[in-house]
């Protein structure tokens, strides 16, 4: 576990609690006026800096199965303002069908050429899980998983750096010019969406394929999903083909979140059914500390984990 008071870059670092509470060359896009953050390209991803962090007291979490890893927060007058979103009217939220995914990996490979992705790592992974049925049987659950866009994001409380912010639509996202590597926020993140890149040394996540979206694109992964498993869009716009799936999956009742007890408050919700129920898959999804890795495809794994 790591100390979020504690820098790691050694003697002579800039890492110290700073004088204000906004760390330098921080700006805030939700506020007219101020540069717009950098881009999240990953292609540029090398040529980012590392600015000084800014670092405060922290909460303890009571129950660390039903509670986020409070004891990594800063204090509130440090996130505050990146917790908020840039007044553009946009709640960018994801439905995923996982009754449809039948585990190609093509949203996988998508992302990877997408955003540059090296082996071994990933922004979302395929969560793979056998099981026996209630009434006998054996079923096999594949699911997409990435980022769950958290309304109230343990990622930002818990980043000394500055770089992790909420942009476009609402979406958390990396600023590669201010993030150093800390790691803070991959221990605090409780769905594992965050890996720290093994060359720039810094956190890497779906951002919803911003620079997509600014051009009227898709997703990658929702452009290539073939079994159309995977929909995104404006959760304010009641007309959005993601909002009129996630009423009809509500109305039938077949729609849930992930770890809702964290009270992380996800964007992304998982259409299910009697025999595909979340509560069946969620223990194969990383949690604090952890990331997508190479052995969940392992022929030994897919059995393991499942619901009690």
């Amino acid at each position: 576990m790591k100390n979020p008071t504690a820098c790691k870059h050694g003697a002579g670092c800039s890492c110290s609690p700073p004088e204000t509470t906004r760390p330098p060359h921080y700006g805030d896009s939700a506020i007219p006026g101020q540069q717009p953050r950098a881009g999240i390209d990953r292609r540029k991803l090398l040529t980012g800096g590392a600015a000084a962090a800014a670092l405060g007291g922290a909460a303890s979490a009571q129950d660390p199965a039903n509670t986020v890893r409070g004891d990594l927060f800063l204090e509130e007058k440090y996130w505050r303002e990146r917790m908020r979103a840039p007044d553009d009217g946009k709640k960018f939220g994801w439905v995923v069908d996982a009754r449809r995914c039948f585990g190609c990996h093509g949203c996988e490979v998508a992302c990877k050429a997408e955003n540059d992705v090296p082996l071994g790592n990933y922004i979302r992974q395929t969560i793979y899980h056998d099981y026996e049925k209630p009434n006998g049987g054996m079923a096999r659950l594949m699911v997409p998983m990435a980022c769950q866009h958290c309304e109230d994001a343990p990622c930002i409380k818990a980043c000394p750096c500055g770089a992790m912010h909420k942009g476009m639509g609402g979406s958390v996202q990396v600023d590669y010019d201010i993030c150093s590597g800390h790691g803070a926020c991959k221990d605090a993140c409780p769905y594992g969406a965050i890996y720290l890149d093994p060359v720039a040394n810094q956190a890497i996540k779906c951002h919803n394929c911003t620079h997509r979206i600014e051009v009227g694109m898709e997703p990658a992964c929702v452009s290539t999903c073939p079994s159309e498993a995977l929909h995104f869009g404006d959760l304010n716009d009641p007309d959005s083909t993601v909002s009129r799936l996630k009423q009809r999956l509500e109305d039938e009742q077949a729609l849930g979140q992930l770890r809702s007890e964290k009270g992380t408050r996800p964007r992304v919700y998982f259409a299910q059914s009697e025999d595909r129920p979340i509560a069946e898959w969620e223990p194969r999804v990383p949690g604090e500390g952890e990331s997508y890795e190479n052995e969940a495809y392992s022929v030994y794994e897919w059995k393991r984990g499942g619901a009690t």
